[in-house]
């Protein structure tokens, strides 16, 4: 199994603090967002490459911090040669350039590098040997809010995928998708199917949609926290819950 994590975005949200930073690399106390992700793919025995997909502003930020990762796994940090958001590949164009780049043939987990959160992969990774599908995780969202500005999904009993809608303006269900996935190696010629039909290549939930229709596709579902660093507000949240000692607490 590889791991490619997405890190090519330009995250303008975060103005100042991302000018000349990626935010994967802000700090939360002593380490990176990315150290805390990188920390629990660490603990998942199948995982033997980790490559990170970044942009052309950010690519040697990541090589630094590649130098002095002492974890288990290979890394391997991808320049996909974008210069803003005007020009950038979008999280699903960034999967297909790792698959084509390092000619990937194999499972992969795929996840953001801005999710910090509190429960196990290797829950996910059992999960995947059990159903032998194509799996994504889903947790409640307390915040009916935020269901509005995430991928929202509807399960059968068993956790298969029933429907699946991004940003949706009346969500089915309270099970928000964060982008953490598990796709067969069989699966990976579908991604370049989809991107060739035209499909929206930028939010990697979009690819959700349109797998189910094809493939049998099931959830995961944790009950833990889960943070994701998309604006100032949530970062200087999760700096103070950190100082507290309470950053994963409900």
């Amino acid at each position: 199994m590889q791991c490619i994590l997405l890190a090519a975005g330009y995250a303008t949200r975060l103005y100042p603090l991302t000018e000349n930073m990626p935010k994967a690399l802000l700090k939360l106390g002593d380490k990176t967002i990315l150290d805390m992700v990188v920390d629990k793919i660490d603990e998942v025995p199948e995982v033997e490459h980790i490559y990170i997909v970044t942009n052309e502003k950010f690519y040697n930020n990541f090589l630094e911090w590649s130098k002095g990762y002492s974890g288990g796994k290979r890394v391997k940090v991808l320049n996909d040669h974008t210069t803003n958001n005007d020009n950038r590949l979008g999280a699903i164009g960034d999967l297909k350039y790792v698959i084509d780049q390092e000619n990937i043939d194999d499972e992969i987990l795929v996840m953001a590098s801005d999710n910090i959160f509190d429960f196990s992969l290797n829950g996910f990774a059992d999960m995947y040997r059990e159903k032998n599908t194509d799996m994504i995780c889903a947790h409640t969202i307390e915040d009916k809010e935020d269901l509005h500005s995430m991928g929202v999904v509807e399960l059968e009993e068993d956790g298969k995928v029933k429907s699946f809608e991004e940003k949706p303006l009346c969500p089915k269900s309270d099970l928000g998708v964060p982008p953490f996935y598990l796709y067969k190696r069989e699966t990976l010629p579908l991604i370049d199917e989809y991107l060739r039909a035209g499909n929206n290549p930028d939010a990697p939930g979009h690819f959700i949609p349109w797998l189910i229709g094809r493939n049998d596709v099931y959830a995961y579902v944790f009950d833990a926290v889960r943070i994701d660093i998309g604006t100032p507000e949530s970062y200087y949240d999760a700096c103070d819950r950190l100082e507290k000692g309470i950053l994963f607490e409900k």
